[in-house]
């Protein structure tokens, strides 16, 4: 890709946007700026021969233009321009760098554009006119039509996170596929990060022999890396496509994985594991040791060659408050510099490693946080934190990719297809700041996603997206109702393709487990998104497999245990087990209440949360914990009779990032009549270290002999404020034996 293509933003071609909806049965997403449907059409067999002009780069078009017909059509093709052709044409007179002409009569398809880019987005425009369900015809044909088409962004990017999941090769070429079929031309590789290092680098061998593995809670290895072959392989495979690769290399911060490799690169020179949880790190590279700006421009001089795109992200985001403050040689620095603090010291390095990419012919690519301590317009801003970010972009002179609205990790149910069509990519800008935004990037960031359910996160949202930056413009309801029909029609290719794709406003499949009428057992709920997903499950915490036991919509259970369930849709597992651990116990649905009521956004279904025999796992959202901010809860339990206990017991949670900890202590109470109380117990909790990663306890009280109580209460003194954060405390099940 020329590196002229992303510096030209087309949008100036917005005002052909959304010129007619009278789409007729052109199914094509993006849909092209000017289309004249005419009549009757073109038949495509064996005896059409492909036409191309002599460049390498033309034939290269044109080859993969059979492969493309022969894959989709099961119609080869002969590469010769006599008798009825496609013939591919480049003609300076036609602007723009990516636009192109394409015109079917019943005589013949011809493809014009200036530049090679066009060419190929012709192509891809053509293969889409095919019928979706031509595999094994002898002929298909072909609407005539004429076209005329070109971007409204010249950046048009997806970024996938590999560093806290590992995609392998096949995967990441699959997307490349897809995204190239879309008209998506930017691929950005987020190749480094706090959980795993992903490239390999000669010089430094511990950056994938340590960097690129951690050892998960279960004691098991995970990770992988690229090799600088497996790279090139990729790289060109998406240049065949018309797509740039851009890498990210993480810096000063999210670095914990090459810190783990080389502790001399940290301020504190202190080793560390590779991290297991997610969140924001204080292991970053220390900008005060010369040695690790040549250990970045070591691994820089490897990277480079490998990615012949103009640009290269470095991220420059997230370094936590006080990460250096406790440097000497950093104050040092500060004071030297003139700098006015750690901002100030963060955009320094920035600044060093700018100056040291614009001499290797390199554009730096930053996130929003390198405004914060002033960076040079030269760079091109990456904007995460919406209009503000933005804002202050445009104030500097930046050129702009907004990534703010497209993150794909963000639940379906929040960021649907529609909400995101919606979008206007430009953010705030106005006339004159419009010309500084090269485009938009949609990130799937995989704290949550791998190569297992990572489809379900990109489509059909990453269509709707490529729709919005190549059309450019404003969208209203109408623009959507019109995209809709033509994405519906995206879905037997996509089929076609095992792309596991989710709906368009839900998930796959929600569950929902919650104790019966009786309080005998459980009711399991699935919400389907699709009418053909099918549950398995087992109770016994085994994986489920498509052999396991099956429901659709309704499930009940009498007896406890491990209940794990895996949505299926035409026999595919569509995602990982959600697990739900079934607890009886002399509490199992015993009236309860709480003093105070919990946080409306963590009150479960009220105080029967606590007495419905389902145990809260580590993420807090799921229903089955209630939470309180700052506050004392007191629980109470009515067991309805007098009942002969020998334990009673409080789950509570900790998760460092959340600011959710651990009580400082529980006190167990029972009562007979619920007027005289006699206290059990009182329990001291020590607060485990900070570690980025849920835990769970289960707070007891054990009798050396069995007491008897109708009445219990448990009452959680919260653990104090560290700094200027409120605390959280989050209890679940109340179990009594």
């Amino acid at each position: 890709m020329r590196k002229a293509n992303v510096l030209r933003c087309g949008v100036a071609v917005v005002a052909l946007a959304w010129a007619a909806f009278a789409h007729a049965g052109l199914a094509l997403v993006p849909y092209p700026q000017h289309v004249e449907e005419g009549k009757g059409s073109f038949v495509l067999d064996p005896k059409v021969g492909i036409e191309a002009p002599a460049d390498a780069r033309s034939k290269e078009i044109a080859a993969f233009l059979h492969d493309a017909v022969e894959a989709q059509a099961g119609i080869d093709l002969h590469m010769a321009g006599k008798g009825r052709r496609i013939a591919l044409r480049l003609d300076p007179a036609l602007a723009g760098e990516e636009a192109y002409r394409l015109e079917v009569t019943p005589r013949g398809i011809e493809i014009r554009a200036s530049t090679d880019q066009g060419l190929f987005w012709g192509v891809q425009t053509l293969r889409q006119l095919l019928p979706p369900d031509a595999s094994g015809s002898a002929k298909v044909t072909i609407p005539t039509v004429r076209i005329e088409d070109a971007p409204a962004f010249g950046y048009r990017g997806h970024m996938l996170d590999v560093g806290r999941h590992f995609y392998p090769v096949s995967f990441v070429k699959k997307q490349l596929d897809l995204m190239s079929y879309y008209k998506l031309n930017v691929f950005r590789w987020h190749l480094t990060e706090d959980q795993g290092w992903r490239i390999e680098i000669k010089r430094y061998p511990k950056l994938t022999e340590v960097g690129a593995w951690r050892t998960e809670a279960d004691g098991s290895r995970y990770g992988g890396f690229y090799t600088q072959e497996q790279i090139r392989e990729v790289v060109e495979y998406a240049r065949q496509r018309n797509i740039m690769v851009i890498p990210e290399i993480e810096m000063p911060g999210h670095s914990s994985a090459a810190v783990a490799a080389y502790p001399e690169l940290s301020c504190a020179k202190k080793p560390i594991a590779v991290p297991t949880g997610w969140g924001v790190f204080s292991d970053v590279f220390c900008p005060a040791d010369e040695n690790v700006y040549v250990f970045l421009q070591n691994v820089l001089d490897e990277v480079l060659p490998l990615f012949p795109s103009p640009y290269v992200h470095i991220g420059g985001d997230e370094v936590p408050a006080g990460a250096w403050s406790h440097c000497e040689d950093c104050d040092k620095l500060i004071r030297e510099q003139g700098l006015e603090n750690e901002a100030g010291l963060q955009s320094y390095f920035i600044r060093r490693m700018q100056v040291y990419l614009a001499g290797k012919g390199k554009t730096m690519i930053g996130w929003d946080e390198v405004l914060e301590g002033g960076v040079d317009p030269a760079a091109v801003v990456e904007v995460w934190r919406g209009d503000a970010g933005l804002g202050k972009a445009f104030a500097n002179g930046n050129r702009v990719i907004n990534a703010s609205p497209y993150y794909l990790d963000s639940p379906l149910t929040r960021l649907t297809v529609e909400k995101l069509y919606l979008v206007d990519p430009l953010g705030n800008a106005d006339f004159a700041q419009s010309k500084q935004v090269l485009g938009a990037e949609a990130p799937l960031w995989s704290e949550r996603a791998d190569p297992l359910n990572a489809e379900q996160r990109l489509y059909p949202r990453l269509l709707a997206f490529a729709e919005r930056l190549w059309r450019g413009g404003t969208a209203d309801a109408a623009a959507y109702a019109d995209f809709h029909q033509r994405l519906a029609a995206q879905y037997p290719r996509l089929d076609a393709w095992q792309v596991a794709y989710a709906p368009e406003d839900r998930d796959t499949a929600a569950y929902a487990v919650s104790a019966n009428a009786a309080h005998d057992g459980w009711r399991v709920s699935a919400q389907r998104g699709f009418d053909d997903v099918v549950s398995h499950y087992t109770t016994d915490g085994s994986e489920p497999t498509a052999a396991s036991p099956s429901f659709t919509d309704v499930l009940d259970l009498k007896q406890p245990g491990t209940l794990r369930i895996v949505p299926f849709r035409r026999g595919r597992a569509y995602d990982h087990p959600r697990s739900f651990q079934l607890e009886r116990s002399a509490a199992f649905g015993a009236a309860a209440s709480t003093d105070p009521a919990p946080d409306a956004a963590y009150s479960g279904h009220g105080a029967a949360t606590l007495t419905d025999g389902l145990l809260g796992g580590v993420e807090f959202k799921n229903g089955a914990w209630l939470g309180w901010e700052e506050q004392d809860p007191k629980l109470s339990l009515d067991l309805g009779s007098v009942t002969e206990l020998h334990e009673v017991s409080v789950g509570v949670l900790q998760q460092d990032e959340s600011w959710i900890w651990w009580p400082r202590k529980v006190r167990f109470a029972a009562s007979a009549d619920g007027k005289h109380w006699t206290t059990l117990r009182e329990v001291k909790i020590k607060p485990i270290e900070r570690d980025h990663v849920g835990h769970i306890q289960r707070v007891a009280y054990t009798a050396s002999r069995p007491f008897s109580a109708r009445y219990l209460r448990i009452e959680l003194t919260r653990h104090p404020a560290e700094d200027e954060r409120h605390t959280w405390t989050f209890v679940d099940e109340i179990l009594a034996r």
